[in-house]
């Protein structure tokens, strides 16, 4: 017996009454899925969007690595020993320039100047400077393109990250992975095309918390979300059948659940249903896939002992990076590592050390994997955080101790591989390290040039909702060219 009307009218939300156009293409796609589930046979990677690439990319994948909560940039990557000589100093307000501060230090009476304790020298043949606190990154300086003039528009974590994630302060936009996802699609069908791993750091164990929603796919359809990983336990929940069902059981389950959502998506021309039975399909291929790729013992001692003593731990900042390398191979599109813990705002040399030591040889080792497999030369990294740190003292300082607050005028953010030219230093601050003096780089401009090397023009890339076309960039974003090889 076919609905009465009224009844299929308040089915239907906001939602699907703005996209119902689309409803004929998703009960063909729904079909068509249908019928490979009923087979059990091969599922087809899902292609992306027609017309992507604009252009040939240069890179396939991208590993982001995020630093959340916000390295010191002075402490790791733009040395300002002439601060030294001003220890204590008040910072001057020719260079505040009136900015706005966090409610953390606006209530103090001075701004002292807290120089960096720690020795930077000149590495590789490019003489990049690094910090004392990253030996590992430092032996491979010159792969790396050093963008020391990034520059953000909010001030406080949220609304930092989430801009860095998705263009916008305020939640509810599709995340970079989720955007990419839907531009260029999987390659792979066995795993999704965005996968999340996240970490505690050792330098600030409860530090600022991590929520889905930033790898979420926002208005995007739901299938291009971010899947994570969970530190803890099963990486992936109820991916084993419970005891009493095997694969054929939950075959025929899954089979019998896909013609109650065709019978329900011919009704209602939901698009989300589509995505509901891609998820299933999905989930039943990674009971298989999942613990082959968890599964390192086929690695060689080699390899582990490049990543560190942590890399047999998961869950750890080295054990995740030696699973985006895993998962790179696999073709997986985007990862994203967010370790936690870099947000200092006391007792900063200690917890530095602390996060250093937890990301510095495993960084590296993951980069020198890539390319001893030939695979840098066409996967994308990106290490950095939502924004950086203030060059005076949080609190009480000493000679030897410190914190600083957040700063969203200068940072620095580093990328290699694809398309990068190795060995540069871009951008540069004032001897204060607060403001940009030369080629400032913004978080969307950061974004573009992430689209660009995976072959994605962002001024095309848009998606329509509630009227208007979206893009991660929002109405900006300039290409970083002198970055590009």
């Amino acid at each position: 017996m076919s609905p009465h009307p009224q009844d299929r009218q308040l089915a239907l939300n906001r939602r699907l009454f703005l996209q119902g156009g689309a409803s004929l293409a998703g009960s063909t796609a729904l079909a068509l899925l249908m019928q490979d589930a009923a087979q059990a046979g091969p599922v087809a990677a899902h292609p992306g969007l027609p017309g992507l690439p604009h252009f040939a990319p240069r890179a396939k994948r991208i590993i982001y690595l995020f630093q959340s909560g916000a390295p010191s940039q002075m402490d790791l990557f733009d040395p300002k020993p002439q601060m030294k000589d001003r220890f204590q100093e008040d910072l001057p307000a020719s260079i505040r320039q009136g900015q706005r501060l966090t409610t953390m230090t606006s209530g103090q009476a001075t701004f002292p100047v807290a120089p960096s304790i720690f020795n930077f020298a000149q590495h590789g043949e490019s003489g990049m400077w690094m910090s004392e606190l990253l030996p590992h990154m430092s032996r491979i300086a010159d792969r790396f393109t050093m963008v020391r003039s990034m520059h953000t528009e909010a001030i406080n974590h949220d609304p930092a990250i989430t801009f860095c994630q998705t263009g916008h302060q305020l939640a509810g936009r599709p995340s970079i992975g989720a955007w990419i996802s839907y531009g260029l699609g999987s390659v792979n069908q066995d795993l999704p095309a965005y996968i999340v791993l996240t970490s505690f750091g050792t330098g600030r164990p409860n530090d600022q918390p991590l929520y889905d929603r930033l790898w979420g796919a926002g208005f995007l359809p739901t299938q291009h979300q971010g899947v994570k990983f969970r530190n803890q336990g099963d990486a992936v929940l109820y991916l084993s059948n419970p005891p009493g069902v095997d694969a054929a059981a939950r075959r025929s389950t899954l089979d019998r659940l896909a013609e109650l959502n065709a019978h329900r998506q011919a009704l209602l021309g939901d698009p989300e249903i589509e995505t509901r039975v891609s998820q299933y399909e999905m989930a039943f291929r990674m009971q298989a896939s999942v613990p082959d790729l968890l599964d390192i013992s086929g690695e060689s001692e080699h390899v582990l002992r490049k990543y560190g003593p942590e890399v047999e731990r998961p869950g750890t900042y080295a054990s995740n990076c030696l699973l985006a390398r895993r998962l790179a191979e696999r073709d997986v599109r985007c990862v994203q590592l967010f370790h936690m813990g870099w947000d200092h705002h006391g007792g900063l040399p200690k917890a530095i050390r602390g996060q250093c030591n937890d990301t510095d040889q495993a960084t590296a080792a993951l980069i020198d994997d890539l390319d001893e497999r030939g695979m840098l030369e066409d996967t994308l990294i990106v290490w950095g955080g939502e924004f950086g740190r203030t060059i005076y003292s949080q609190g009480a300082l000493t000679k030897t101790n410190y914190g600083r607050d957040h700063h969203p005028r200068c940072f620095t953010v580093l990328l290699a591989g694809a398309g990068i030219r190795g060995g540069t230093t871009y951008g540069e601050t004032d001897e204060y390290c607060y403001n940009i003096v030369q080629d400032p780089v913004h978080v969307h401009d950061l974004n573009a040039t992430i689209m660009h090397l995976l072959g994605v023009n962002h001024e095309r890339l848009v998606y329509k909702y509630q009227g208007r076309d979206f893009r991660l960039t929002d109405v900006h974003g300039e290409i970083m060219r002198g970055i590009l090889s």
